[in-house]
């Protein structure tokens, strides 16, 4: 809590003044509930739900010990049935029980039909969050010219105006894109030299091909609307429920010098994006929080704006409005513009003091997030705003980081009390269960039956889950170098598993199956080469870092029939339960060298994430590596390296000397790295005084000690601290 913060008296608690006054003025009285009336419901859940959060906690830590010392007597991984007793005889393993199938309802077609690219957006940047809001539409033309899937090699080059040479290799890459996802019964898309309408209605389309023959669409029905104006047409084409809108412009600079006049290709891209209140975001106070909370309110309202300099002068961002097409009979219907939003929360372990109990404590940050992103989303639900985010009325929260199904129960009790509340329809609430914590991993199946009534989502999260590994593990031994925990058998089996559990509990036509993040936001080529990986293993959707990356991985869901394969994968379930009982130990000491590149690798990524996170409170953004690859960093990440490098020194592969002077020499790397970035703060010359560096050796020293290996607690505190020095230096005219 910044200096600036003073709480108010609401109904039985205190509230952040600045808190209080944006849901008193901005969020409440269009719903018409009294704010008292809010605040006591509040008040009654903390009393009701914060002992049952606080021992969910308490369970976490006790089974950790446990298993701390199980590793101590046992040496590595020990025999896996002796194990699996184990796990079963403390409550880590839970009864089994058989699959009951999900029953949700008013599920939105984005969700339960349509598998797509799925976005993630940290929720306090505006210009981000309606960035990913707004690439439900994207050009693929414009997706291929500014990304390395175009070479630029004997005159391809990007350059700063537009390169003819690239824009034929474009035009071309998406013609045989086309050839694939919409084909023709004969010829090629490169070959059109028109697209034919008849007048009549039905509308048929053809084509003229250079030859001066003529072609249908292999398939005539993928042909579902039109929408026309003055200078253009929009032809839509539809494949495994995606849609791809054919630009017809004569007059457009591309269409000009397309013999066909097609002048773009427009691909249904981000079906879904996640908004995000956890690990992209930096929210450590109420102020913090508030600004999520107005930015949730303005993309439920459809009010929000983003203005910001590009090109030499201001550009303002707003929500796209919806599309609107004739179809081929004649009657006319509406597309989404913009995706189909979700919203994450936080994870049980953190605490708010946005909001204090009377006696001056934090109330679980989950049960704010809770309350507040439901309140919200009524108003889209209540058609108080321009436009409808669900359909079919609901409200979709992502939950992150809970541990087996105790903890999803807990997460189903809460939104039932707020649907009470509020006098919302049971089940409104619909929930995205992460699988990304191992607990959760070996009891999938019991997780979805406590939400088989909510449950809209379940999906991989590579990186949260490897740090769950490691930390639950750190006791039994070294692990092996990060770059190889992706084929070690765990991994593997987990990323099956996923799959497997949720088609025998139902999935298929109802909810997401998801995997994760492509963490390299410029490496587009190579994106297009593996991430169709995931579709064909029965994934609905997958995460990806930006619009362009959405674009091109919807190629992808145009490839694949994904619900074709989800119902092979059904008939073969491959997941071998043992497997992910493997710990990813190592199996002898590496060299010196590699050591020291592991070391180096991991404290470079560490520091360049978290100089940003506690200095200018950026909680997501391209980080390079050591090599100067940018990747994309989050808590998650962190996570991993952190809980890597304090596995390492608890087994004396390492020493605190080595760690804090390798820190030292990457402070200078990173501080050279971002040399360019005017807000950037250097770490040297006194390292040790860089409050980046001191969190991120804090996060490594107090790696194996830190519940779960979570991240939140140290870089919330030295955010704090870096957040009240600056205010007291603006107070009194001092340079920050």
């Amino acid at each position: 809590m910044t200096t600036t913060d003073q709480y108010v008296p609401r109904g039985g608690l205190r509230v952040a003044e600045i808190l209080d006054r944006f849901v008193t003025n901005e969020v409440l009285p269009p719903l018409g509930i009294d704010p008292e009336t809010f605040w006591s419901g509040f008040a009654t859940i903390v009393a009701t739900f914060g002992p049952r959060n606080a021992a969910l906690l308490e369970f976490r830590s006790s089974l950790q010990e446990q298993l701390d010392q199980w590793h101590v007597e046992h040496s590595g991984s020990g025999d896996i049935a002796q194990y699996r007793n184990f796990l079963s005889d403390i409550g880590y393993l839970e009864p089994t029980t058989a699959p009951t199938p999900i029953d949700v309802d008013h599920v939105d077609a984005e969700i339960a039909l349509i598998a797509g690219p799925q976005l993630v957006v940290p929720l306090d940047n505006a210009r981000f969050a309606l960035n990913a809001a707004n690439a439900r539409w994207t050009s693929l033309y414009d997706a291929l010219y500014g990304t390395n899937v175009i070479t630029e090699n004997d005159g391809g080059e990007r350059g700063t105006s537009y390169n003819p040479v690239r824009g034929e290799r474009v035009i071309a890459y998406a013609n045989g894109f086309l050839d694939r996802a919409v084909p023709l019964a004969s010829g090629s898309y490169g070959d059109v030299t028109d697209f034919i309408l008849t007048a009549e209605q039905p509308v048929t389309l053809t084509v003229q091909l250079r030859d001066g023959s003529t072609s249908a669409l292999a398939d005539p029905t993928q042909f579902v609307g039109l929408a026309r104006d003055d200078d253009s047409t929009g032809l839509l084409l539809r494949n495994h429920r995606l849609h791809v809108e054919l630009i017809v412009d004569r007059r457009h600079p591309i269409g000009r010098t397309s013999p066909s006049g097609l002048a773009d290709v427009v691909l249904e891209s981000a079906i879904t994006t996640i908004q995000d209140c956890e690990d992209s975001v930096v929210t450590v106070d109420a102020v913090d929080k508030t600004l999520v909370y107005r930015n949730w309110l303005g993309l439920m309202t459809g009010v929000l704006e983003a203005t910001f300099e590009k090109s030499g002068g201001q550009l303002t961002r707003r929500l796209q409005p919806d599309r609107t097409f004739d179809a081929p009979d004649g009657t006319r219907f509406t597309l989404p513009g913009r995706s189909l939003l979700l919203i994450r929360n936080v994870g049980l372990h953190m605490m708010s003091d946005a909001v204090l109990t009377n006696d001056g404590q934090a109330v679980p940050e989950g049960l704010l997030d809770a309350l507040l992103t439901v309140t919200i989303a009524m108003h889209e639900l209540r058609g108080l705003g321009s436009f409808r985010n669900s359909v079919a009325g609901s409200v979709y929260v992502v939950k992150p980081k809970l541990h087996g199904s105790a903890e999803v129960s807990f997460a189903v009790d809460v939104f039932s009390e707020i649907e009470r509340l509020l006098n919302l329809p049971q089940n409104t609430v619909k929930i995205g269960i992460m699988d990304e914590e191992r607990r959760t991993s070996l009891n999938l199946a019991n997780c979805i039956a406590a939400a088989r009534e909510r449950v809209i989502f379940i999906n991989t999260g590579f990186l949260d889950r490897t740090g769950d590994e490691i930390h639950t593990a750190t006791q039994a031994g070294p692990v092996v170098r990060k770059g190889d925990m992706r084929t070690t058998p765990w991994l593997i089996s987990y990323e099956l598993n996923n799959v497997d559990v949720a088609l025998s509990m139902g999935f298929r036509g109802v909810a997401q199956i998801g995997k994760g993040m492509w963490a390299m936001p410029d490496a587009m080529a190579e994106l297009v080469e593996a991430k169709i990986a995931h579709p064909m293993a029965g994934a609905s959707c997958a995460w990806v870092p930006s619009p362009t990356a959405a674009t091109l991985h919807a190629m992808h869901y145009h490839f694949v029939d994904v619900a074709a394969r989800q119902d092979e994968i059904a008939q073969h379930p491959s997941t071998r339960f043992e497997d992910l009982l493997q710990l990813p130990l190592l199996t002898g000491r590496p060299s010196d060298v590699e050591i020291a590149e592991e070391l180096a690798n991991n404290a470079q990524g560490m520091l360049g994430y978290v100089v940003r996170w506690v200095d200018q409170g950026i909680g997501c953004s391209k980080v390079p590596d050591i090599n100067g690859v940018e990747l994309m960093e989050d808590r998650a990440t962190l996570r991993i390296s952190s809980q890597h490098i304090a596995n390492w020194l608890h087994h004396g592969l390492l020493n605190r000397e080595t760690i804090v002077a390798t820190f030292v020499d990457m402070a200078a790397l990173v501080d050279e790295q971002n040399a360019n970035d005017p807000a950037y703060r250097p770490m040297l010359p006194d390292a040790m005084s860089s409050a980046g560096v001191s969190a991120a050796l804090e996060l490594v020293f107090e790696g194996t000690t830190t519940p779960n290996g979570y991240t939140e607690d140290i870089l919330n505190a030295w955010r704090r601290r870096v957040k009240a020095e600056d205010e007291h230096r603006a107070t009194n005219g001092e340079p920050t």
